[in-house]
């Protein structure tokens, strides 16, 4: 009787019945095909693709970086762009509680912005943002300043935080892990400015980038997450390259991978999961000095 009911209602117009379908996740072919159309026809809805990667690294036997990402889309008749926020914070070394200062700032950070973005996403009716992306991430990380403060006592972190709403990109910004933006093979830009007393000796001449790169100085920092009452932090708006990628990391990524062999592996690796394995991997095999972080983004649409 089964087989009946089977021979009657499991095939229609000769298709494959409803047993034999298969469901399995999209190869690696399949998702460069649709990164390859996005860049040709409109793929929608227009969303974002995260990954991360991360280590403790090869000469560390503690963790003091933290990550944070979310994406997310409502698509219908009636949508609204994609929301990110991405963030990477790396806990000081050499002070107490370190990964204690990173995932609290993390965590202080990704609970502020999404508070505010409740209502504009899961109510009834939806209740738009009354602060810009630039408020609210700032604010955002005065929160995460007051909860180190109070949690972790001495201790201290960096924050690089991405808010990302549609094609807008706001970066909040404190310490030495960087945000960088791809563009089609050929270009890779830090949009972000370090906060060390290397960088700052060679901004003002006194040092070549060679001699910060090997300064004994090198992991000293100016400004952190932590570190006195008073913080300011760099805030940048741009627009998120379409076909590019966004990436963030901590200094163990890129204090010992150049930039042109992350930009190679960015876009010699079939997906990007496997671009950041492929990153913490030559962080790694470049001696593994520190923990290492990072978070790669694109968005499609």
């Amino acid at each position: 009787m089964l087989d009946f009911f089977r021979n009657i209602f499991g095939k229609k117009n000769n298709k494959p019945s409803v047993d034999s379908a298969v469901t399995a996740p999209l190869s690696d072919v399949q998702l460069k095909s649709i990164v390859t159309t996005t860049a040709q026809n409109r793929f929608e809805p227009t969303q974002f693709l995260v990954a991360s990667g991360q280590s403790v690294g090869r000469q560390r036997e503690l963790n003091e970086d933290s990550i944070f990402t979310f994406a997310t889309v409502i698509a219908g008749n009636s949508s609204n762009p994609p929301l990110g926020l991405f963030i990477i914070a790396d806990g000081m070394g050499g002070h107490q509680y370190g990964e204690i200062a990173s995932n609290t700032a993390i965590r202080s950070i990704s609970g502020y912005v999404m508070k505010k973005f409740h209502n504009s996403l899961f109510t009834i009716p939806t209740q738009p943002v009354d602060e810009s992306l630039q408020e609210i991430i700032q604010a955002g990380i005065m929160e995460a300043q007051r909860a180190v403060l109070r949690e972790a006592p001495g201790s201290g972190t960096t924050v690089t935080a991405a808010l990302v709403l549609g094609q807008q990109l706001t970066i909040a910004h404190v310490g030495d892990s960087r945000a960088y933006l791809l563009y089609n093979h050929q270009r890779m830009e830090a949009i972000t400015r370090d906060h060390s007393l290397v960088r700052r000796l060679e901004e003002l001449g006194q040092i070549t980038a060679a001699e910060a790169a090997v300064h004994p100085q090198r992991n000293v920092l100016y400004r952190a997450i932590g570190q006195g009452e008073n913080l300011e932090s760099d805030v940048t708006t741009t627009p998120f390259p379409i076909g590019g990628y966004l990436l963030i990391c901590s200094d163990g990524l890129w204090g010992v991978v150049p930039d042109e062999e992350m930009l190679r592996i960015v876009y010699t690796t079939p997906n990007i999961q496997s671009a950041c394995q492929e990153l913490v991997a030559a962080a790694n095999a470049a001696g593994g000095p520190d923990n290492i972080s990072v978070i790669l983004a694109q968005l499609i649409g």
